[in-house]
């Protein structure tokens, strides 16, 4: 009896427990609070904030490579194809009549991607401290979670950097969450109170066919300068003419509903699930997720002093906050651009001016990453 009784006791969670589960496990649960209470990215913080609690319960095994979040992020995350899914998704959800109304928004988009390439040398750089050994295609890796991008971040560290994968993951999708608290004090910081009251003029009207060429146009320079770059812009385009093109409303429907719903949901919880404590909680995913929250603070800033530049050369028609849009965190990015707008101006509603970045970051991260796995990956 006295033999079964221990069994019994060597069985329950308490017996387990180390100092790293529980401290995980706290993580989660504020992951959950930030979601539910404050509403901070909930579709994305709920998965990973809970996948993050089943990933550190003792014994249970959910995470492990016969577990079900362990078979999870073994399809859907080790071979890309969430990423690819969720492009495809977004992509359908999109409307580029903001950047095609007004291209030069596109430059936005690229300057906020030059937190990515000086991430890059910062990790590197970490070289010099003791504990620390990236190399070339890590440092690529860690870099671009500066564009803001989740799927992107998870896509290149996969082909890249397949052992810091999960520390990627979650650094990308976290700063995507905390859009709303890392950007407004750089935004207050790099522009003035007179800029941020600018009222930008209302957009020019653009046709069907400008919407249908766009994304072909786009998917054919791809082709034509960065085909390693195709399988990310392939799926977004491929989305987007979905929603443009008038004809497909069913397929369209499901890429902006079902497919990227079911596809967010689990690859939330895969996320989650590499916030083991044992695991998680070593020098280099602190190494990591300090380098992304550098990576995402430059890439704003970068867009925010273009933004500031393109509002001297038009002579103040061009607000500057649109600039901290050129992060991919679509739509988070417009929406915090929008919230401090109005802060300033209780009439200035520069959502849709700022959408205009904001597609332009998705598609330069997307570039970014291409480039990246061009130059390091061979």
């Amino acid at each position: 009896m006295e033999q079964e009784l221990i069994q019994l006791w060597k069985s329950t969670g308490i017996a387990n427990f180390g100092w790293r589960e529980p401290l995980m496990i706290g993580v989660g649960l504020l992951l959950l609070y930030l979601a539910i209470a404050r509403k901070f990215e909930p579709l994305l913080l709920v998965p990973i904030g809970f996948g993050a609690i089943l990933t550190n319960i003792p014994i249970a095994g959910i995470a492990g490579p016969e577990g079900l979040l362990g078979l999870v992020y073994k399809v859907g995350i080790e071979t890309g194809v969430f990423p690819l899914l969720i492009f495809m998704g977004v992509g359908a959800l999109t409307d580029f009549g903001a950047l095609i109304a007004r291209p030069s928004t596109l430059l936005l988009g690229a300057a906020a991607q030059f937190g990515i390439f000086a991430t890059l040398l910062g990790a590197l750089a970490l070289n010099l401290v003791p504990g620390f050994e990236f190399s070339l295609a890590d440092a690529a890796a860690i870099g671009i979670i500066g564009g803001a991008d989740g799927p992107t971040a998870i896509f290149l560290a996969s082909r890249l950097a397949p052992d810091l994968l999960g520390a990627i993951a979650v650094a990308a999708y976290s700063y995507m969450a905390l859009v709303p608290i890392i950007q407004p004090p750089i935004m207050r910081l790099l522009t003035t109170e007179a800029e941020r009251k600018v009222v930008m003029k209302q957009l020019r009207p653009v046709s069907k066919l400008e919407r249908i060429l766009f994304p072909l146009t786009v998917l054919a320079l791809c082709i034509l300068f960065l085909p390693t770059a195709a399988p990310l812009i392939g799926m977004f385009t491929f989305g987007n003419l979905l929603r443009e093109s008038g004809v497909v409303d069913r397929l369209n429907h499901a890429a902006q509903n079902e497919i990227i719903n079911i596809v967010t949901i689990l690859l939330g919880l895969a996320v989650g699930s590499k916030l083991q404590g044992d695991h998680f909680l070593n020098l280099e995913t602190i190494g990591i997720l300090l380098l992304g929250a550098i990576a995402f603070s430059i890439g704003t800033a970068a867009g925010l002093l273009l933004g500031k530049l393109l509002h001297r050369i038009t002579g103040g028609k061009i607000n500057p906050l649109i600039g901290a849009a050129g992060v991919s965190a679509v739509p988070m990015a417009a929406r915090v651009v929008n919230k401090v707008g109005l802060e300033a101006d209780h009439h200035n509603f520069l959502l849709m001016h700022a959408m205009g970045p904001n597609v332009a970051g998705v598609l330069g991260s997307a570039v970014a990453a291409g480039v990246l796995l061009v130059l390091v990956g061979h």
